[in-house]
């Protein structure tokens, strides 16, 4: 599976939240509502989730696998630097 498209929807200047992003892969599968945020240490992608009935966030999506996680974090974070290049620019 391709990561064939990464849209930017939203970027944040102040607070954690930086970003929310939409993935599609293979040209056929989109993942919306993917964040972009800022750790104590760096930034990090968090799938989308929802708040279970017992208060606690579950993800709706997410990667199986180590090496796709890594793969998607760095497509959209590298995409992410980019988005804030040109908003410089």
């Amino acid at each position: 599976m391709q990561i064939t498209e990464i849209k930017i929807r939203k970027l944040l200047d102040s607070g954690r939240l930086r970003a929310v992003v939409s993935v599609t892969f293979d040209g056929v599968f989109a993942v919306h509502d993917i964040k972009v945020v800022q750790g104590e240490r760096r930034l990090f992608v968090a799938m989308p989730s929802r708040r279970d009935e017992g208060g606690t966030f579950r993800d709706v999506v997410h990667p199986i696998n180590a090496q796709f996680r890594h793969m998607t974090e760095q497509a959209v974070l590298e995409s992410y630097k980019n988005a804030l290049g040109e908003k410089s620019s």
